[in-house]
C-alpha cells in the first residue's frame, strides 16, 4: 500500500537508502484504528526499490481516496536495499477486504508495470496493544530510524504476549535507552505467524532518533555487565523467537491528499 503528501517529487536522495520523507509519519496510538496491516515486499536492489516508491507514489497520486475506512498509507525503505513495508491503517479489518476487491488491483497493475517481478513477501493483521514513550514530557524529535522486531511466541494465549508486553515496558522504564524515541506494540489477530507456524505474534515498532543511537543500545545489551535487555526478553515465558528489520519512512498517504493531479 502506499502513502500520500501531494507532493509527486521523487523519494530519490543522496543516500540511495534513505528515501525523502512525504508527509506525515502516522499516529500509532490513534483509537478509531481497528485494524493495522503490515506487510513486505521485496523487490531486490536500491534502485528498484526506489523505483517501487515512485511507483506507488504515481499509482495512488492519481487516484481518488479509495474509502474513508483507509485511514493511513504508509510505506518504508529497508535499509537492505531490498524491502519495502507497507503500513495501513483501517477503520475494520472489513473495509481492506473490500478495497481489495474494489480497488487493489488496478493500483497492483500499475506498480507491477513499472517495476516487474516484486515479490509479496506476505501481509499480518495487528492491533496495537501498549506504547511507551521514550520522550515523556518533551517534544518528540522525527526519527532517523523505524525498527520493527516481530516476535513468534509458541503459544496463541493473548494473555501471554500481553504480559510479555508489559515486562518488556517496564524494562524499557527502568533502563534508560538514549536514542529511543518510542517503541509501539502490537499483537496480530489473524492467527497466522511469519513461518507459517501456528505461533501467535507481537509487533514492535520503534521509532530511533538515528542508527547511531540504536546500534549503541545493541552493544550495550550485548556488553558483559550491561542491561541486558535482549536476554531478559528472551527469558520471559512464551517468548520463541524474534526477527528485526531497519527501516527508513519514505512515503505517506492521507485522505486529502492524493487523487489532486
Amino acid at each position: 500500500m502506499s502513502s500520500a503528501s501531494g507532493s509527486t517529487s521523487s523519494a530519490s536522495s543522496a543516500d540511495p537508502s534513505r528515501p525523502r520523507p512525504a508527509g506525515p509519519l502516522p499516529d500509532l496510538a490513534r483509537p478509531d484504528v481497528g485494524a493495522a496491516l503490515f506487510s513486505t515486499w521485496s523487490v531486490g536492489t536500491p534502485e528498484r526499490q526506489r523505483a517501487a516508491v515512485d511507483a506507488i507514489a504515481a499509482a495512488w497520486d492519481s487516484r481518488p481516496w479509495p474509502t474513508p475506512d483507509l485511514l493511513s498509507y504508509n510505506v518504508y525503505a529497508g535499509t537492505d536495499g531490498d524491502t519495502l513495508m507497507h503500513l495501513s491503517q483501517w477503520s475494520s479489518e472489513e473495509s481492506y477486504h473490500a478495497f481489495v476487491r474494489e480497488h487493489r488491483t488496478e493500483r497492483i497493475a500499475d506498480i507491477d508495470s513499472a517495476v516487474p517481478g516484486i515479490k509479496r513477501m506476505g501481509i499480518g493483521n495487528f492491533r496495537r496493544y501498549r506504547g511507551f514513550s521514550g520522550t515523556a514530557g518533551g517534544t518528540a524529535p522525527a526519527p532517523g530510524l523505524i525498527v520493527v522486531i516481530d516476535i513468534d511466541f509458541d503459544a496463541p494465549d493473548p494473555v501471554l504476549r500481553r504480559n510479555w508486553v508489559d515486562a518488556v515496558i517496564e524494562t524499557l522504564r527502568t533502563v534508560p535507552r538514549p536514542g529511543l524515541i518510542s517503541a509501539d506494540f502490537h499483537l496480530n489477530l489473524d492467527g497466522r505467524a511469519r513461518l507459517g507456524t501456528d505461533r501467535a505474534r507481537v509487533l514492535n515498532y520503534a521509532q530511533w532518533t538515528d542508527e547511531e543511537a540504536y546500534e549503541a543500545a545493541v552493544l550495550a545489551d550485548r556488553r558483559p555487565g550491561g542491561p541486558a535487555a535482549r536476554d531478559r526478553m528472551r527469558g520471559l515465558p512464551g517468548f520463541a523467537r524474534s526477527e528485526s528489520m531497519r527501516y527508513h519512512f519514505a512515503r505517506s498517504f492521507t485522505p486529502g491528499t492524493v487523487g489532486q493531479q
